[in-house]
């Protein structure tokens, strides 16, 4: 599995020849309007910065051929649109291009009561990643990568570590990062906590491939 990333929380994976896209949201604009070859596009929730609207039409119409998998709540805002989609929900794995993606559905973790609280869909890819989205939601199997959210106004890098602890993944590295100024200190700490705890941290730069 190779994986690039964009910013914040789009990332370009390739598996068995495909290409998958996640969440093309308002902080990588630029980066991800340029993409070609792409198979399968993932969104998790309905927030601005994982869906950017003209970022994806210009994305679906470089790549006719991907297909945009996600869950109910975006595809209400997909109908509008005339956006083509296909629902994937219930943890019961099923086969795309010949990968095999899961999705586990939640709510987005909590900001304050029920603001911004939308459905938020974490997938597993390949048996092998488990991208979250906006939670803090354990899928109860084991994983071996972890894309670990690590900012936010719904996290702090001590819930960030205490989730990588419980989902206690071989490898993990930083996804919703896009507001930080400066990724040295936190992205730091994590990695010295988790290392400790036998979790290899990779904080790879945007647009640099790592191979997992």
């Amino acid at each position: 599995m190779k994986i690039k990333k964009l910013g914040h929380c789009c990332l370009i994976i390739e598996e068995n020849g495909k290409r998958i896209m996640t969440d093309p949201g308002s902080w990588t604009v630029d980066e991800q309007v340029k993409e070609k070859n792409i198979d399968i596009i993932l969104i998790t929730h309905e927030h601005g910065d994982h869906i950017h609207i003209e970022s994806l039409k210009e994305i679906i119409k470089n790549n006719p051929k991907a297909v945009v998998i996600t869950n109910k709540g975006v595809g209400k805002l997909l109908n509008k649109l005339g956006i083509e989609y296909k629902i994937l929900e219930n943890k019961i794995p099923k086969e795309f291009m010949g990968i095999e993606l899961e999705a586990h559905d939640c709510k987005h973790q909590e900001i304050y009561q029920d603001i911004f609280r939308v459905q938020n869909t974490g997938f597993f890819i390949g048996k092998r990643l488990f991208y979250p989205g906006d939670a803090f939601y354990n899928p109860n199997k084991p994983v071996e990568i972890l894309a670990l959210p690590v900012a936010g106004p719904w996290t702090n890098i001590k819930n960030t570590i205490n989730y990588a602890l419980e989902i206690n993944p071989k490898i993990c590295f930083p996804v919703h990062d896009g507001m930080l100024k400066s990724f040295g200190a936190s992205h730091k700490i994590v990695a010295m906590v988790l290392e400790k705890e036998n979790i290899i941290f990779k904080s790879f730069e945007d647009n640099i491939e790592e191979i997992f």
